[in-house]
C-alpha cells in the first residue's frame, strides 16, 4: 500500500506521515526524493528545494525575465522527481510527502491512497511557531501564507488540479480538530481496509 500526503503548513504532515509508516511498518520518504533529484539533475540541494517549492512571486518575476530557463529547470527537477517517485511505488509500499504524488500516481496507475492534511490558522500557527522559532504572530502569519502559496502553485502547475480539493484525495482530515494521535489512527485504518480491497 502507498499513502501519499499533501498538507497546509503547519498542520503536521511530517510527523503525522512519519508516524503512519512507523505504525504500518513501512517506508517513509520526504526529502529523499529530493536528495535523488539532486543525484541526477547536477544542481545542488539549496537549488532543487527552490525550483521545487518556492513558486511564489519570486518566481514569477524569475519566470518574466528568463521564462524558457526557468521552466526547462522546474521540468526537469520535476521529471525526476516524477521518476523517482513511481520507483519507489513500484519497490515497496511506503508513505510519501508532498511533491504531486498523489496526481503522479494516479497517472502510472499505481493505486494509493492520497490524504490532505489541514487545519485552522489558530492550529497551524501554533505549530509554526514552534517550526521556526517565533512567537510573532505577524512573521508565522507570512511564513504560512508563502509556503502555502508555494505548495498551492507548485501542485496546481504540475497537476492542472486544485490544491487542497477534497475530490483530488481520498481523506481529507483537520487536524486540529481531530488531533495528531486520531488521524493517524484513520489513516491506518483506511491503508489497512484498502490493502485488503487492493483498490
Amino acid at each position: 500500500m502507498v499513502i501519499t500526503i499533501s498538507r497546509e503548513y503547519g498542520a503536521g504532515g511530517h510527523s503525522i506521515g512519519k508516524s503512519v509508516a512507523k505504525e504500518l511498518g513501512i517506508e517513509f520518504y520526504d526529502r529523499d526524493i529530493i536528495k535523488a533529484a539532486v543525484k541526477e539533475s547536477g544542481l545542488d540541494l539549496p537549488e532543487v528545494e527552490r525550483v521545487e517549492e518556492e513558486l511564489t512571486r519570486t518566481g514569477i518575476f524569475l519566470r518574466m525575465i528568463s521564462p524558457a530557463a526557468y521552466v526547462d529547470e522546474q521540468h526537469t527537477v520535476h521529471a525526476i522527481e516524477q521518476r523517482v517517485i513511481v520507483e519507489l511505488a513500484l519497490k515497496e509500499s511506503c508513505v510519501i510527502l508532498g511533491r504531486c504524488a498523489d496526481d503522479i500516481l494516479e497517472k502510472a496507475n499505481i493505486p494509493c491512497l492520497n490524504v490532505f492534511l489541514y487545519a485552522s490558522d489558530i492550529h497551524r500557527a501554533a505549530r509554526v511557531g514552534e517550526l521556526i522559532g517565533s512567537k510573532n504572530p505577524t512573521e508565522i502569519q507570512k511564513k504560512m501564507q508563502k509556503t502555502d502559496a508555494a505548495r498551492r502553485t507548485f501542485y496546481e502547475q504540475f497537476t492542472g488540479k486544485h490544491w487542497g480539493d477534497s475530490r483530488n484525495y481520498t481523506l481529507s482530515l483537520d487536524t486540529g480538530f481531530l488531533g495528531y494521535d486520531t488521524c493517524i489512527q484513520l489513516i491506518c485504518e483506511a491503508a489497512r481496509k484498502a490493502d485488503a480491497f487492493q483498490i
